[in-house]
């Protein structure tokens, strides 16, 4: 009987057969550590946090944790300030873009300028809230609409509602019916 040499070894063991016993490899390895997860009770979760009884079709007041207050106003500047950079950057490629025209560069122009004195309103009338006697706010404005969401400790009654449309109308020219006022705990 002869030997089988080796390129006929090479052949029978090839890069398939490496990859196949790869993927196997870490194929048992994930049952394994499934099993081991599985057998140890798991990955610690949190408590079932017992339901409120909600009847539907009744107007609920949507608020924040009071501990989240101030994560949620620091976040909503961050998610801003990131959606405002990634249009500024999108109009200064169109604008300095090779292959648009004199009228989308143009209109590109007008966009940022526009989108400059949004920034600029927002930020005068969060700080002219926050000097009205409100602990924090964020002010989104958009040309057309404006959304203010406003950390009241108690809720807001009509007055300060009132008081902070007053600023934002001092400073931007909107519908009324545009503007909402939301509040935070």
């Amino acid at each position: 009987m002869k030997k089988p040499s080796f390129k006929k070894l090479s052949v029978i063991i090839g890069k398939k057969q490496i990859m196949l016993a790869g993927m196997t490899l870490v194929l048992g390895t994930a049952v394994y550590v499934n099993y081991a997860m599985s057998a140890s009770g798991g990955i610690k979760t949190a408590d079932k946090v017992p339901s409120k009884n909600i009847h539907y079709g009744e107007a609920q007041l949507v608020s924040a944790e009071e501990d989240s207050g101030e994560d949620y106003f620091a976040q909503a500047r961050l998610d801003r300030t990131a959606s405002r950079d990634k249009a500024a950057q999108t109009l200064q490629t169109i604008i300095s873009g090779g292959d648009s025209t004199p009228e989308e560069q143009q209109a590109a122009a007008e966009d940022a300028a526009v989108m400059t004195g949004l920034i600029e309103k927002e930020s005068k009338v969060e700080n002219l809230i926050k000097a009205a006697g409100f602990s924090d706010c964020v002010v989104y404005l958009d040309g057309e609409n404006a959304n203010i969401v406003v950390k009241s400790e108690d809720g807001l009654i009509q007055t300060e509602a009132a008081q902070i449309k007053d600023i934002l109308l001092s400073e931007v020219s909107v519908e009324a019916e545009n503007i909402r006022i939301f509040d935070v705990e």
